[in-house]
């Protein structure tokens, strides 16, 4: 029977290339964490643990001072950048054992801190994952928010379970990571993985602010990789959707074949052999390296599963 009245928390922080906001994020979890002390929501040995994703500034300096400074911060250093979710799960990984709960957030302070209370009180009210969800994109660019908001209905409309407007700012219990951790893929989409787990689930809404300081460590390259990965390890609907192609293209090209037909039969603007060489090229090849590319994605990911290659290493450990 797990205690819901004051558990051992630990929050789990993914750096990199954080050392313009990461002080702040510091001073603000650590308040955090001496308020949930104060209200006896939490045990003493609760800890907060950031794991720096092979940073190359001074994050992980930040890290080790805050460590020697406060007894309750720990820090995990990765050999080298492995990405946002490869350093998650590793936090995951580390605290699985010695928590009753973890709370997984940005170190960018867009995410709301105080939103950690009410994943606190949701966990003591039975809940086993409580998931924060932005209530607006105010703060994000017309752009962020456009493509954003698309690939969330994308997901969707593929089949794809995933909460609107939830990243990576939860609430797991024990046994919610228990069961999570259980899953081997390599290909990680953690949000999405997460609704697998099932188990009683509460959204705690929060309001997102404006990078605290620094730059994004997403950029464009990084969201669409990022995209893709969502889709390919959740969804086969692209699959599908090249046998739904190749019926759209015979339907298109019996059309383009009688339009040649009455061309050629019933007026004099025919260019012999044009239409029935050209058309069908251009189409037909289009359409090829289109599938090609989505089978060579799915054919990506089997290769990187049946490698079983480590997904990190830890450098140090504080």
């Amino acid at each position: 029977m797990r205690n819901l009245k004051q558990p051992t928390l630990a929050i789990v922080v993914p750096c990199y290339n954080e050392e313009e906001v990461l002080s702040e994020t510091i001073k603000r979890l650590k308040n955090i964490y001496i308020q949930l002390l104060a209200d006896k929501k939490i045990k003493e040995k609760s800890f907060i643990t950031f794991i720096d994703d092979g940073s190359i500034d001074n994050t992980w300096e930040i890290i080790k001072q805050a460590s020697h400074e406060y007894t309750y911060i720990r820090g995990i250093k990765l050999s080298k950048n492995e990405g946002h979710q490869h350093a998650l799960l590793a936090g995951m990984q580390q605290v699985s054992n010695i928590c009753d709960c973890m709370v997984s957030m940005d170190a960018d302070l867009q995410q709301d801190p105080n939103a950690i209370n009410d994943m606190i009180n949701a966990y003591s009210q039975g809940y086993e994952i409580a998931l924060g969800i932005r209530e607006d994109r105010e703060s994000d660019s017309l752009f962020k928010k456009f493509t954003a908001e698309s690939y969330y209905k994308l997901m969707n409309m593929m089949g794809v379970e995933i909460e609107f407007n939830h990243a990576d700012y939860r609430l797991m219990s024990k046994r919610a990571l228990r069961f999570f951790l259980q899953f081997k893929e390599r290909n990680l989409f953690i949000r999405g993985m997460v609704k697998l787990v099932g188990l009683k689930t509460k959204k705690i809404y929060f309001k997102s602010s404006e990078r605290f300081a620094g730059e994004s460590k997403y950029p464009l390259k990084k969201m669409i990789s990022f995209a893709l990965a969502g889709i390919t390890s959740f969804s086969v609907f692209p699959l599908k959707l090249i046998t739904i192609s190749g019926i759209i293209i015979f339907i298109i090209t019996m059309i383009l074949g009688l339009d040649a037909l009455y061309t050629v039969l019933f007026t004099e603007e025919a260019i012999p052999g044009w239409a029935s060489t050209v058309l069908p090229i251009y189409f037909l090849g289009g359409v090829e390296l289109l599938a090609l590319g989505i089978l060579g994605e799915y054919i990506g990911k089997i290769y990187t599963e049946t490698k079983n290659r480590p997904l990190y290493f830890i450098e140090d450990e504080i």
